[in-house]
């Protein structure tokens, strides 16, 4: 149920029909008094990430910078505001109505564009950018998708959909990547890096789009794969396969404009839209002052220090055991039962692991299919340890620099000990340790080396590592031995006790018919459903609930589950049981003879 219904009003706007919509946002095409089209974009603040809003001024992020903006080359900001409806505090910004074509339906239509009629779609995609940049904001979504020609402008090239619009990051983002598309994306967002730098590649890729009908470098992603992963395979294609930029249509002048703005480094592409412009009218431009957008020039006299800091800072952070630990975890008995007494025992009475040489582990590999709570377990698992907690994605440890993700590696475990006892825990773990024998992972070996230095008796430090991941097959095989990994833990699918706990859980708060409520059934109803599939349910029919201000029903909470295909269809489920038995065989040879009395 969306938050307007036709006919509606907001200030002096009338609602005419609902765009789109997510988790947390609703967009709408709405008129004014005399009838002008215009978009209204609303955020429910309840549903919206932190990491979407100002921490200072409680503004969604999104919003503030589309009102710093007024140029023809990016969308208009109209008007914004607050309010409070049936799903809490609400906002919304409005913005000019997009007439015209979309750059990538005009591809798909006409094909390849002259030299001429594509510059000058790029020279006004360059003229947005170099606004933004200069306001020390980056779009970080640049594609022929997110490019309108306005028919209202005769045809200008208008930047829009700023969601993903942020100041220049690099680590840490500050914004989903879900949606974005790799074949648009410079391979140094694969290390969190998203500036102007990246902006320009970028443009740069939907200029060769315009004059060849193609991305730069095309591949085919599963809608599942993680963006950390899809930029992996990009990065490792893009290596693998140089452009030919001969066959390109140009003059030389733009020729070499595109292929180095096309460079896999973002260090030998350009540095700002200043130095692009300039080359592009075949200036010589004065690279100390030519960059207006505070990224050092690549011709400067590097500052040493700062460098070193640059590759080898890390933006984690630690947090303390403290929780209710496995209580929060719907089923899983026998998992939890496994751990309590061969992980957490060991790590938790170092006297009598002494007494009796046990050996404390080093840690495990929680796999398994999507959706079923292997992160979510890691982070209970440290919370009835009460070790110290830390959880690290690939783009924290990915650099742009030689060697800066090794060192950033050896850094991560040095601040893991200085918290020990701390429980270490990788995310898609995959992306950190791929196979060094698969084709095109030779350049990801060193890291994958310092990994297996790393990993080898940390426990001794006070680490005990958690890897998670969907795909155990291709992880390298060294680091799933004995004294790396020890425990392969298959994360299953939950089963019925654990799917009526997850109910139980969900609901706890919400106001629902708690006598009527038969959780049996509707545990019956969701076999084959994952945790994330349950927990959408019970969100889901809570939203429709609150629309109309009533307790949620076993009845709504079925009709929900009709209208909801399970993420996990059977044909995965049996690629699953196959890594099962192999990874089972593994840990099997693995075995060591049992560890405890001397004999």
């Amino acid at each position: 149920m969306s938050i307007f219904s036709p006919g509606s009003t907001i200030e002096n706007y009338k609602v005419l029909h609902l765009i789109k919509q997510n988790e947390y946002t609703e967009t709408y095409k709405v008129v004014n008094e005399n009838d002008n089209p215009y978009f209204m974009k609303v955020y429910v603040m309840k549903r919206t990430p932190e990491k979407l809003i100002d921490k200072g001024t409680k503004e969604v992020i999104e919003i503030a910078l589309i009102r710093k903006i007024q140029h023809k080359n990016i969308v208009s900001y109209i008007k914004h505001g607050r309010f409070i409806s049936n799903v809490g505090e609400c906002q919304y910004v409005i913005t000019s109505y997009f007439t015209g074509e979309v750059l990538a339906d005009k591809i798909a239509r006409e094909g390849v564009f002259s030299q001429e009629k594509a510059m000058e779609i790029f020279n006004g995609i360059l003229s947005g950018l170099k606004a933004l940049h200069e306001l020390n904001i980056c779009h970080n979504d640049i594609t022929p998708g997110n490019i309108m020609l306005s028919s209202s402008m005769d045809g200008t090239p208008e930047i829009i959909d700023m969601g993903h619009a942020a100041r220049a990051c690099k680590g840490t983002i500050p914004f989903d990547t879900a949606d974005l598309d790799p074949m648009y994306c410079a391979s140094a967002n694969s290390a969190g890096v998203f500036d102007e730098r990246t902006d320009l590649f970028s443009a740069t890729a939907v200029l060769y789009t315009m004059l060849t009908g193609n991305a730069p470098w095309e591949l085919n992603f599963s809608p599942e794969m993680p963006f950390a992963q899809k930029m992996l395979k990009i990065k490792r294609f893009r290596l693998d396969n140089p452009l030919d930029f001969s066959t390109l249509n140009v003059n030389n002048t733009l020729k070499q404009v595109i292929k180095k703005g096309l460079s896999p480094s973002i260090m030998d592409g350009y540095q700002s839209v200043n130095e692009m412009q300039a080359e592009l009218r075949g200036d010589k431009l004065d690279s100390t002052n030519n960059n207006t957008s505070g990224v050092a020039s690549r011709s400067s006299e590097p500052d040493k220090d700062k460098d070193e800091d640059d590759h080898t800072a890390l933006d984690i952070v630690v947090k303390k055991g403290n929780g209710h630990g496995f209580e929060d975890i719907a089923g899983m008995h026998e998992l939890k039962d496994l751990l309590q007494k061969k992980v957490i025992f060991v790590l938790q009475n170092k006297a009598l692991a002494e007494e009796y040489k046990l050996t404390p582990p080093n840690g495990m590999l929680l796999y398994g299919p999507p959706g079923c709570g292997k992160t979510f377990f890691a982070e209970k698992f440290a919370e009835q340890t009460g070790f110290s907690f830390i959880l690290i994605k690939s783009s924290d440890l990915a650099s742009v620099y030689v060697h800066g993700s090794q060192e950033k590696i050896g850094k991560l475990f040095k601040e893991a000990e200085a918290n020990a006892p701390t429980v270490l825990c990788f995310d898609e773990f995959d992306a950190f340790v791929p196979n060094r024998s698969a084709p095109g992972s030779s350049y990801v070996s060193g890291e994958v080396n310092e990994f297996l230095t790393q990993l080898s008796n940390c426990s001794k430090r006070g680490i005990f590592v958690v890897a998670t991941t969907n795909r155990p097959d291709m992880i390298d095989p060294a680091v799933l031995r004995t004294g790396r990994l020890d425990k392969h833990i298959y994360v299953p699918m939950p089963d019925h006790d654990a799917r009526k706990e997850m109910f139980a859980i969900y609901l706890k708060g919400r106001p629902y018919e708690a006598e009527a409520m038969d959780l049996d059934a509707l545990s019956d109803l969701t076999d084959g459903y994952i945790a994330s599939d349950i927990a959408f349910i019970v969100n889901d029919t809570a939203m429709n609930a609150a629309f109309t201000h009533v307790k949620i029903t076993q009845a709504m909470i079925e009709e929900t589950i009709r209208n909801t295909k399970p993420s996990i269809n059977k044909e995965q489920l049996r690629t699953y049981d196959v890594l099962r038995d192999k990874m089972e065989g593994l840990e099997r040879s693995n075995a060591l003879p049992p560890i405890g009395f001397r004999k």
